[in-house]
């Protein structure tokens, strides 16, 4: 069983965030420049928010914002799921599902550590599932 710390320490932690009082464009900016679908809101060194691609469609593009007007602090999701870095990629697969998010951070102790994407836990799922047709395929021949 792989841990959300252990994928970590193998991904990188790098976290990257705007403050509510950002612009949406330029958060859109960085989102983009990053190649990432969501940005960990930090104000005064806390968590009060996540930003995300879905919250940009639904909050700013539908409702016929201005993206340079508006603030990431008017459109951000502000309660914030995390998890823990002990629990289980399954129990974020589950979190996720469940909730319909596609971004968690991995918070310890108040500490951000990092995020982890659907995207993460997809490739981990995968992963881990041709390592097992491996062994299982090498089970079958024999070992040869």
């Amino acid at each position: 069983m792989i841990t959300l710390k252990q994928f970590l320490q193998h991904k990188g932690g790098e976290i990257w965030s705007v403050t509510s009082k950002s612009f949406v464009m330029a958060a859109l900016q960085t989102m983009a420049e990053k190649n990432i679908g969501a940005l960990l809101v930090i104000d005064d060194g806390k968590l009060v928010g996540i930003l995300s691609e879905r919250d940009y469609a639904r909050k700013v593009a539908l409702k016929g914002k201005v993206s340079k007007d508006t603030t990431v602090g008017e459109i951000m999701t502000e309660r914030v799921l995390y998890v823990r870095p002990d629990e289980s990629i399954e129990d974020c697969m589950a979190l996720m599902t469940e909730k319909h998010f596609r971004h968690l951070p991995v918070i310890d102790k108040g500490e951000i550590l990092g995020i982890i994407s659907i995207g993460d836990v997809v490739r981990i799922v995968i992963s881990k599932q041709k390592f097992i047709i491996a062994q299982l395929e090498n089970y079958i021949s024999g070992g040869r």
